[in-house]
């Protein structure tokens, strides 16, 4: 579908959820003026740099300075040195990137550090198997957004940049422990086999050990 296309779409979708955004009990404020102010300079940037602003709503506004309120928009043509694509957004606002076929969504997700969510919408289970098996990210949660996070049963972390190690169910407890690691050497063991001088007998264990060891 056409961006424009689809932007007629998502304005009706949300002026059908939300009839207004400012006079609206049901649309949510910026929780303070410092990340208002923080997300209207990402706009901004995004403006000053040549980058494509429109709003998903049907009344065309999207800044509501009074009621610290952003209508949800979409910036296109935005450019890796922007800081609405380097930073996390917290707010209404979704940049968009296009690409001509999967291999390149893909090959663009992996050329940049690992996500803490990935979220697909695909109905065509080679495609949705494709993008799990060649991506790699915190979790995924297939045709909607943030629901893995609400599985008790799946354990939710990052994967290096985003994070390490996982917390839910099992995960969390093994996370949030400390193993304390106790080995108790027996009376008679091997180890003074180990010891000078070495000699034949020192290289013969040594090779042993060292075959063992490859052999893993």
């Amino acid at each position: 579908m056409p961006f424009f296309a689809a932007e007629l779409f998502y304005q009706g979708e949300v002026a059908r959820l939300y009839h207004s955004i400012e006079s609206n009990r049901d649309y949510s404020s910026i929780i303070n003026q410092r990340h208002y102010e923080r997300l209207k300079s990402l706009l901004e940037e995004c403006q000053d740099s040549g980058a494509l602003i429109e709003s998903l709503h049907t009344e065309k506004v999207i800044l509501y300075p009074g009621s610290r309120k952003i209508a949800p928009a979409a910036i296109l043509n935005a450019t890796g040195e922007m800081k609405i694509m380097r930073e996390e957004i917290f707010g209404p606002l979704l940049p968009i990137v296009s690409y001509r076929n999967l291999d390149d969504a893909i090959r663009y997700v992996n050329d940049r550090p690992r996500p803490l969510a990935l979220y697909y919408f695909d109905n065509d289970s080679a495609r949705v198997n494709k993008v799990l098996r060649e991506t790699v990210s915190g979790g995924v949660t297939v045709n909607d957004t943030i629901f893995h996070i609400a599985q008790d049963s799946l354990p939710f972390g990052g994967v290096g940049d985003s994070g390490m190690g996982h917390y839910h169910g099992a995960e969390g407890f093994e996370t949030f422990s400390k193993k304390k690691a106790v080995f108790f050497q027996t009376r008679f063991n091997g180890t003074g086999l180990l010891k000078p001088p070495y000699g034949k007998r020192f290289e013969t264990i040594l090779k042993i050990m060292i075959s063992r060891a490859c052999s893993r």
